[in-house]
């Protein structure tokens, strides 16, 4: 029973993750009908921006709540920013061609990113860019605590990450129901023809969609390197995956289908992990996903 338990309390951090990354497929698909495959790599970007602010203000010798939370503010705020650009520069340009061509673009934003990343730094000051392909160590952003009620290992990072996810996902449904910011999406979602005759602003709302995506992709990107503290370039490849599965699963468009298909995917991957032959775990977790 133990075991068990320890095993759903990792399935949700893990899926939590993952719907909070399959949140910005399913966003900018419900609105745009575009499925973002560079998506995993801002959420590399994310971990990278991260790790930069930390060493900036000396994370790694002075950990505490305040800086954390620089970090977590200033690298969704980059991110967002990268999703404003790629979508005016990459997609834009070419809304009204096929979708095929989009499609193509997108894959090719990925590579631009994964490539780029690898690049050699330059100069070699203490902040060098681009990073390069070692994988760096991100730093903790405040002292780790581990509990262990009723023999069941739980951290305080852990205890952190599903609360930030879930406040996350919280916040994104309340704008995307309850503001004016959000019937504008879905007015554009359904006609961006018809929303823009109704004044809204279609260019403004699709480069908004893109920030909020991109912004919790980096949020999720933050949490997996603070508890799991290796990052490198081809970090966002299996992530970005399995979101996008996650976002399929839940009906992609649909935001709280991709909370639960996040979760889903977390919870089926972990008790895969467990009890099965962990070797195939992620083909397994699949295969089991397209039965249900």
């Amino acid at each position: 029973m133990i075991e068990f338990c320890q095993h759903l309390v990792n399935g949700i951090s893990v899926g939590t993750i993952y719907a909070l990354i399959a949140l910005g497929y399913t966003m900018v698909y419900g609105v745009l009908k575009l499925i973002n495959f560079a998506h995993g790599d801002v959420y590399m970007v994310g971990a990278f921006t991260g790790l930069y602010i930390a060493q900036m203000l000396d994370v790694d010798e002075h950990p505490s709540l305040a800086k954390a939370a620089v970090v977590f503010v200033g690298s969704m705020a980059v991110c967002g920013a990268l999703g404003v650009i790629i979508e005016r520069f990459a997609y834009r340009p070419l809304r009204h061609r096929p979708r095929l061509t989009a499609l193509i673009t997108a894959i090719g934003v990925s590579f631009l990113l994964e490539y780029g990343f690898q690049l050699p730094p330059i100069g070699n000051g203490p902040i060098a860019f681009p990073p390069g392909p070692t994988p760096r160590f991100f730093p903790e952003p405040f002292r780790r605590v581990d509990f262990e009620p009723l023999g069941i290992h739980i951290s305080n990072y852990d205890i952190v990450s599903l609360g930030v996810a879930v406040g996350l996902m919280f916040a994104l449904q309340f704008i995307v129901y309850r503001t004016k910011f959000g019937m504008a999406m879905r007015a554009v979602s359904f006609d961006p023809n018809i929303a823009a005759l109704m004044g809204v602003n279609v260019n403004r709302i699709i480069a908004w969609t893109f920030a909020l995506g991109s912004g919790l992709a980096a949020a999720a990107a933050l949490l997996v390197a603070g508890s799991r503290p290796t990052i490198n370039p081809l970090m966002g490849l299996m992530p970005g995956l399995k979101a996008f599965v996650a976002a399929v699963l839940g009906g992609i468009g649909n935001v709280p289908g991709a909370m639960l298909g996040g979760l889903l995917l977390g919870l089926t991957e972990e008790y895969v992990s467990g009890y099965l032959i962990s070797s195939y775990r992620d083909g397994i977790a699949f295969g089991l996903l397209i039965l249900i």
